[in-house]
C-alpha cells in the first residue's frame, strides 16, 4: 500500500480562486484624518481633511470635513489593521521612521505596536 496516496486522499483538494478586481465604480479620495466610532457589530471610518478655520478670537480651530466614510464588520477591520501595519513598516525600512507631529494641527492619536 502506497502510504502517500492515502494522505492525498484524505486531504481536501485545493482549489485555485482566480480574483477580478472591478475598479469602474471606484473613486480617489485624499484624507489627513480619521474619525473612528464603533458597535458591537462594526468599525466606522470617516476619512476626511482638516483645515484650519480663521475664527474671530484667533483661538486655533480646526474644520473636519468628512469626504468618505467606511464601515465593515470587526473581521474586516482586523484584516486592514494586519495590511496598514505591513505597509507602514515596508515604507519605514525603505524611507526610515515616520515622524507624528503632536501639535494642535496633529492631535495624539493611535501608535502602531513595534
Amino acid at each position: 500500500m502506497n502510504l502517500m496516496a492515502e494522505q492525498d486522499k484524505s486531504q481536501p483538494q485545493q482549489r485555485q480562486v482566480r480574483l477580478q478586481i472591478d475598479e469602474t465604480r471606484m473613486h480617489t479620495t485624499y484624507a489627513n484624518t480619521i474619525r473612528t466610532s464603533t458597535t458591537m457589530d462594526e468599525l466606522v471610518l470617516d476619512f476626511g481633511i482638516n483645515l484650519p478655520v480663521p475664527t474671530q478670537d484667533n483661538q486655533p480651530t480646526l474644520q473636519f470635513s468628512v469626504g468618505s466614510r467606511v464601515v465593515m464588520n470587526w473581521s474586516a477591520a482586523k484584516r486592514l489593521a494586519i495590511s496598514l501595519g505591513q505597509a507602514v513598516r515596508g515604507f519605514e525600512e525603505q524611507n526610515g521612521e515616520i515622524k507624528l507631529n503632536q501639535g494642535p494641527a496633529n492631535p495624539p492619536g493611535p501608535r502602531l505596536a513595534t
